[in-house]
C-alpha cells in the first residue's frame, strides 16, 4: 500500500515537472537565443566602434579604454535582458548594480580622481607618447599612458609612475612641444675684458656650431655688470634633440677660444 501511496507521489511530480518544464521552455529558448544573437551583436558594435576610433585617429589608449567600457556595458545589458526573458524580476538586479557602484565610488574616491585625470589627459593631450616632459618635481620621456597612471622614463634610466589626477592638475612642461628650443647659457669675463672683442669671439664660436640654427639669429649680450665682472648671456635656438649637446659644446668651444685670446672665462649659473 505504502509502494502505490509512493508511486503516486512520483507520478504527480513528475506530470507536474513536466508541465512546467512545458511552460517554462519557451522562455528558456526566448533567453537562450537572446543571449547567443545577443553576444553575436555585441562583438559586432565592439568591432565597428572600434574602427570608427582609429579612422578618427583616436589616442590608442582611449581606444582601448572606451571599448572595453563599451563591451562590458552592453554584457551588462544583454544580461539583465535575459533574466527578464526568463521572467525573473530585473529590477532588484539594477537596484543592487546601483548599490555595489556607489559603494566602489566612495572606497575609490582617490582613483576616482586619478581616472578622471587620466581622461583628461587622453582627450586634450597636453603630452604624447614619446614626449619629454617635466611634472610634479620629474622629469623623463614618456613611456606609457594609462587610465590611472602615467609613465616617465627619466635621463638615469628610472620609471616614474605619476598618479594622473595630481599630473593633470599641476603645471607641465612638456620640452617635445615644439620642434625647436632656446638654449640661454650665462658665461662671466673680467672687467678689464674688451667685451665687443669677446662678444666677437663668442658669435664666430656659435657660427662654426652647425647644430645651432640660423633662424632666429643667435644672440650674445651683456647680461649683467656685477662686483666680480661682466656676465655675457647666450642664446640660440636648436632641434630639441640636439639641446644638451649644443648647450655642452657652447662652453667647451668658448671656453677654449677664450683662453687662446687671454681672456677670463668665468662659468655662470643662468637665473
Amino acid at each position: 500500500m505504502k509502494l502505490l501511496v509512493d508511486i503516486n507521489y512520483i507520478d504527480q511530480y513528475t506530470s507536474s515537472f513536466v508541465k512546467a518544464l512545458i511552460d517554462y521552455s519557451p522562455k528558456v529558448i526566448a533567453a537562450i537565443l537572446l543571449f547567443v544573437i545577443g553576444i553575436w551583436v555585441i562583438k559586432i558594435i565592439n568591432t565597428v566602434s572600434r574602427k570608427i576610433m582609429v579612422k578618427r585617429e583616436i589616442e590608442p589608449t582611449l581606444i582601448e579604454f572606451l571599448s572595453d567600457i563599451i563591451f562590458w556595458g552592453l554584457r551588462v545589458v544583454l544580461f539583465i535582458a535575459v533574466i527578464s526573458k526568463l521572467g525573473i524580476e530585473s529590477s532588484s538586479f539594477v537596484a543592487i548594480l546601483g548599490a555595489a557602484g556607489l559603494a566602489v565610488g566612495l572606497s575609490l574616491q582617490g582613483s576616482l580622481s586619478n581616472f578622471a585625470g587620466g581622461m583628461l589627459i587622453i582627450l586634450f593631450k597636453p603630452f604624447k607618447l614619446g614626449d619629454f616632459i617635466e611634472a610634479q618635481g620629474v622629469s623623463g620621456s614618456v613611456i606609457d599612458i594609462q587610465i590611472f597612471v602615467t609613465q616617465l622614463l627619466t635621463v638615469n634610466n628610472q620609471v616614474v609612475f605619476v598618479p594622473n589626477g595630481t599630473l593633470s592638475n599641476g603645471n607641465i612642461i612638456n620640452y617635445s612641444k615644439k620642434e625647436n628650443r632656446r638654449t640661454d647659457l650665462t658665461i662671466g669675463i673680467s672687467y678689464d675684458t674688451d667685451i665687443k672683442k669677446a662678444k666677437d669671439i663668442i658669435y664666430n664660436t656659435l657660427n662654426k656650431n652647425s647644430k645651432i640654427l640660423i633662424t632666429p639669429k643667435p644672440s650674445v649680450s651683456v647680461k649683467e655688470i656685477t662686483d666680480t665682472g661682466i656676465k655675457i648671456a647666450i642664446r640660440v635656438w636648436t632641434k630639441n634633440q640636439d639641446f644638451a649637446d649644443v648647450s655642452s659644446e657652447i662652453l667647451e668651444d668658448s671656453k677654449t677660444a677664450l683662453d687662446n685670446e687671454n681672456i677670463n672665462f668665468q662659468l655662470a649659473p643662468p637665473k
